[in-house]
């Protein structure tokens, strides 16, 4: 099983970019599926973005389509997301998930079964 760590989250104004990343220990990063999740203040964690396994296919959440690129560079055991145009409520915990299912990233209902979650990196952005 991998183990993720996040990097790259901070403050930056609205309006801004910034890029999140997600390195991967172990050998069989390109098998997962990968995703990123938030989870803001008194909210629950959501759905922010999935990626499969090869990067051929991409999914977001409505509320960020159109400014959020999710991508993976397997050589590297990375997953990123690019975030542009950020708004004050993208303010959040940015979480890196993987299973080797790509259906449990993209259905709520099997969220809880994760095989692999980050501990997250805060992102914040000011108005």
């Amino acid at each position: 099983q991998v183990q993720v760590v996040e990097s790259g989250g901070g403050l930056v104004q609205a309006g801004g970019s910034l890029r999140v990343s997600c390195a991967a220990s172990g050998r069989t990063f390109s098998s997962y599926a990968m995703g990123w999740f938030r989870q803001a203040p008194g909210k629950e964690r959501e759905f922010v973005a999935a990626i499969n396994w090869s990067g051929g296919n991409t999914y977001y959440a409505d509320s960020v389509k159109g400014r959020f690129t999710i991508s993976r560079d397997n050589a590297k055991n990375t997953m990123y997301l690019q975030m542009n145009s950020l708004k004050p409520e993208d303010t959040a915990i940015y979480y890196c998930a993987a299973d080797h299912d790509l259906r449990v990233l993209t259905t709520r209902s099997l969220f809880r079964h994760m095989e692999v979650w980050g501990q997250g990196t805060q992102v914040t952005v000011s108005s």
